[in-house]
């Protein structure tokens, strides 16, 4: 297998565990996971809002969990670890899952989307932005954005400091797309400095007082006229 497709495959691979997940754990309010391979394994990182249903009675869920992604889903001697969120209203995951609930229970589509902005920003995120799509009124489809604070769309930050979350609405008139994307506190964004205390202070001006203590002194080391002038010549 070329190294293109070892990568294609992984992103295949990931995204349809990261399904799984989301549909086994959704009573657990299932906020992502993380794969990171090692020596001895595979080691799935799982965060959820409630640990406990993760885990199961006596363990029950997570090794079924543990089960299927070494059998049906070809990682290598998985090694699952459940943690839980500590905020889950900076979980993007989590957010849209809530938002996408709501809009099942018939909550109006501004309401649910400007409730999860605020709920959001009173956490203490930089930014957030809800994008909800779909037939939200009536028979035809359009998408309605809800945005505060900051948020990157485009280059390297756009990826490592945003974080979305996806999730679906099943209504009469049909599915409704939500997408949330949360900036963290704390991020450190593109044009972000800071001044440190223990910096060179620049130097400073001189005094005007100085300057002209300076200048009569160097008028009286002068000569006063031409022939005191010629005679030091």
């Amino acid at each position: 297998m070329t190294i293109e497709k070892k990568f294609v495959a992984d992103g295949v691979r990931k995204v349809r565990v990261e399904q799984y997940l989301n549909k086994e754990l959704k009573r657990a309010g299932y906020g992502g996971m993380d794969i990171v391979r090692t020596p001895i394994g595979t080691q799935v990182t799982i965060f959820a809002e409630k640990p406990g249903i993760v885990i199961g009675k006596g363990g029950k869920l997570v090794r079924q969990i543990t089960s299927d992604l070494n059998t049906v889903y070809g990682i290598d001697s998985p090694q699952v670890e459940v943690q839980q969120v500590a905020n889950p209203n900076l979980n993007a995951q989590i957010m849209a899952e809530r938002l996408a609930n709501a809009l099942e229970r018939g909550w109006y589509f501004r309401k649910a989307g400007s409730s999860v902005i605020r709920r959001v920003m009173d956490s203490g995120a930089l930014g957030c932005e809800v994008i909800v799509a779909g037939k939200l009124t009536g028979a035809r489809a359009r998408v309605q954005k809800f945005v505060e604070g900051y948020i990157k769309h485009s280059g390297e930050p756009a990826e490592s400091v945003v974080e979305s979350g996806y999730a679906t609405a099943i209504k009469k008139l049909g599915i409704i797309g939500v997408q949330v994307k949360i900036v963290p506190p704390g991020a450190i964004l593109p044009d972000h400095f800071e001044i440190r205390p223990d910096a060179n202070p620049a130097p400073a001006q001189m005094a005007e007082a100085d300057v002209f203590e300076e200048f009569d002194a160097e008028l009286a080391n002068e000569p006063e006229n031409e022939t005191e002038f010629a005679k030091e010549a």
